[in-house]
């Protein structure tokens, strides 16, 4: 994939010690505003890793914006273990996003959050104040899926800042009835993008990293 972004491997440490190994996706040209991208990879205990996100932070730091991916604990070169349901994790993502703002001077943030990813994100919204919004790409609503997720739920829900869930109609994990049923008390500026047809799994893959930009790009346009 030919880019017009650099891209430079760093490491990020936690509150408890814990190194994350992290890549910036950086624009050739000038920063399209004082805004980042922190991107969220899937379940870790699943395969979930930063290469995941490398599609969608490249072609975000193509468009001008800086794009942040990272190896939760336990992950590639990230030290620690990954915890089954993804609460140690949450330390992950707001240590991130604080070295984004102290290291890239950059004053507000995006988090999105792929699949287990965004329960993970949803968790971490409102204990990072650098993040004025959340991007849901299949957060995992369902019955099933709550065994493990289903206490990171409340945070998102309850958030006041703006949200937009993108989800397939075919996803699997969660119904449509059930992503509009979590969403009808949810404070704040809530949007939904539903994709006609599409499952959980085919909207992480690569075919749909542009339309997830897409839909980035037009939500950012919005904070």
């Amino acid at each position: 994939m030919s880019t017009s972004c650099t891209i430079e491997s760093i490491t990020v440490e936690t509150d408890d010690g814990i190194k994350l190994s992290t890549r910036v996706f950086r624009p050739i040209g000038e920063l399209n505003g004082n805004f980042a991208v922190v991107l969220v990879h899937p379940y870790s205990i699943l395969g979930g890793c930063q290469g995941l996100m490398r599609g969608i932070a490249v072609r975000l730091a193509d468009k001008g914006y800086a794009a942040v991916t990272f190896d939760m604990r336990g992950v590639g070169r990230s030290t620690g273990r990954p915890s089954l349901t993804g609460f140690a994790e949450i330390k992950d993502v707001v240590s991130v996003c604080k070295w984004v703002n102290q290291n890239l001077s950059i004053g507000r943030i995006l988090l999105v959050g792929s699949s287990a990813g965004a329960p993970i994100a949803g968790s971490a919204v409102d204990k990072a104040e650098q993040v004025v919004g959340y991007v849901s790409l299949g957060y995992p609503f369902g019955y099933i899926a709550s065994i493990l997720f289903g206490r990171h739920q409340k945070a998102i829900l309850q958030s006041p800042k703006p949200k937009l869930f993108v989800m397939g109609t075919n996803d699997g994990f969660t119904s449509v009835k059930q992503l509009k049923n979590k969403l009808k008390s949810a404070p704040g500026h809530n949007e939904t993008r539903l994709l006609e047809g599409v499952s959980h799994f085919q909207m992480e893959g690569p075919a749909y990293d542009n339309h997830m930009v897409d839909l980035i790009l037009e939500f950012i346009e919005s904070l």
